[in-house]
């Protein structure tokens, strides 16, 4: 018998009757203000309900965007509390900065969250927060860090290159999404536990499992927002949340495996410690993407690289690869510029909330109480014209560029794809470095285009941003290399 018809279904329509009501409640008081504070509070304009973002969670992102563009800041009604949404810089910066101490994780993102991710640093607030990102922020800013992450990028963007190479050979098509997914799976795995998890090859089928595993609890981490019955499903074991964790368990057996191996490593390397201050978690234990439907933009990119590495002709890829600079590499700014474009409209992480710790009010005059889930959605941020002008939803890495052609950084909390404030991405100089070396070497030697013109690209609703069925696109080589 199939364990998600289990619940009976007087039971099911007594929940649903149930939750009507306290939408129905919640939607009548919100428009019926208390009369003694008629005059002292103003409450952000209604987008919708929760059942609104249910009715279109598959396309969540673009239902907020146009939300976004009638309403800077709005709120979602939901049988339990209000959901603002906010694209407003100043709002985010109040958020995120001003008064950092008031928006924090809380107990309602923890709990949805935390069966996937743990009491680690995306999750938690206060003294467990500050204890991992004083660690992670030492550790990230380490030379050796640096160099030894940058050896990896290379080592794995020449794999890369190889496995595209031979793509291209055979005028074949491949997923360039799950391409890059793999490769930063490598690196960040070899980078963060020094494991060589080897998924761009397939070698490892534990890895592959683990990736796919991950992929999957995430979208059904997310859809906990807007499922109220999913306690209940968790509690009895049924639907997507007896799905769920099965997911987790086998996220929660490769890092389990990967903790115990290292830690048995160490304890048997102890009188060699070279190699313990490369991986990140051997430190952590010892304390306890090029748009292919813009080709003249992928050939200025080529044309910066090619520039800033000498112009040296050569095919080989390894050599290549060991002699790019890091000197060369902080020149190619409109390479940045065009990284930070695709971030802007594509941020890895659309929407980030945080809950309120106590009634306030925000920069734009209205109120949000106590218990209020408070997020700023980058993705929408990206499309707003307020913030970026008329040409907002175009492409156009010139953006960033002042007169002279240099890279112009833009406040946090416009661009806010890193986040802002004192939860500012600590991996962001990490990621740029990986996306600049990645973007160089692919783009010196071939040259990219969509595999079907023809076919809609769309996303998979899910915690970060991901690409619905894959990138397929089709390399050529490129010419005078």
């Amino acid at each position: 018998m199939d364990s998600s018809c289990c619940c009976p279904a007087s039971v099911a329509v007594a929940f649903l009757f149930l939750a009507t009501i306290a939408f129905a409640v919640r939607i009548i008081t919100s428009k019926i203000p208390e009369r003694l504070e008629k005059k002292k509070r103003r409450h952000h304009p209604i987008g919708g309900t929760m059942l609104n973002q249910l009715i279109n969670f598959n396309r969540l992102h673009h239902y907020m965007t146009e939300l976004a563009t009638k309403y800077k800041t709005y709120r979602l009604i939901s049988p339990f509390r209000n959901e603002v949404y906010t694209s407003d810089p100043a709002n985010v910066e109040y958020i995120l900065k001003t008064n950092f101490e008031n928006y924090g994780k809380g107990l309602y993102n923890y709990t949805i969250l935390k069966d996937l991710l743990g009491d680690g640093i995306f999750t938690v607030d206060g003294d467990k927060w500050r204890e991992q990102r004083k660690i992670s922020s030492f550790e990230f800013s380490t030379r050796v860090l640096r160099d030894f992450s940058s050896v990896i990028f290379r080592r794995n963007v020449a794999k890369l290159a190889n496995i595209i190479r031979e793509a291209t050979n055979s005028n074949q098509t491949f997923d360039i999404q799950d391409l890059f997914m793999k490769a930063t799976l490598d690196s960040i795995f070899r980078v963060a536990f020094g494991v060589e998890l080897d998924s761009m090859c397939g070698s490892n089928e534990e890895g592959k499992k683990f990736s796919n595993a991950f992929d999957d609890a995430s979208a059904m981490s997310l859809r906990r927002y807007v499922d109220i019955f999913w306690k209940i499903k968790k509690a009895l074991n049924i639907g997507t949340e007896a799905k769920l964790k099965e997911k987790i368990r086998v996220v929660d057996d490769f890092v389990y495996k990967l903790i115990r191996s290292k830690t048995e490593q160490m304890h048997e390397s102890s009188d060699d410690c070279s190699w313990k201050k490369e991986d990140i978690l051997s430190r952590f234990l010892q304390v306890t993407e090029t748009d292919s439907k813009h080709p003249d933009i992928q050939e200025k990119v080529a044309r910066e690289i090619k520039e800033e590495t000498n112009g040296r002709k050569t095919t080989d890829i390894a050599e290549y690869t060991s002699e790019l600079s890091e000197e060369a590499l902080e020149k190619m700014h409109y390479l940045h510029a065009a990284l930070t474009e695709t971030l802007r409209l594509y941020p890895a992480v659309p929407v980030d909330a945080k809950i309120c710790s106590s009634d306030d009010i925000l920069p734009d005059g209205f109120s949000v109480k106590k218990g209020d889930m408070v997020a700023f959605q980058p993705y929408a941020m990206g499309r707003m014209k307020f913030i970026w002008g008329d040409d907002a939803k175009e492409f156009r890495p010139e953006r960033w560029l002042d007169v002279n052609g240099c890279f112009r950084p833009e406040s946090p909390f416009k661009f806010t794809a890193f986040q802002a404030g004192p939860r500012i991405c600590l991996g962001k100089e990490f990621a740029y470095r990986q996306m600049k070396i990645f973007a160089a070497v692919l783009s010196r030697f071939f040259v990219f285009k969509l595999g079907d013109e023809r076919k809609a690209v769309n996303y998979r609703t899910m915690i970060n941003l991901h690409i619905d069925g894959g990138l397929h696109v089709r390399a050529f080589h490129r010419l005078g290399c």
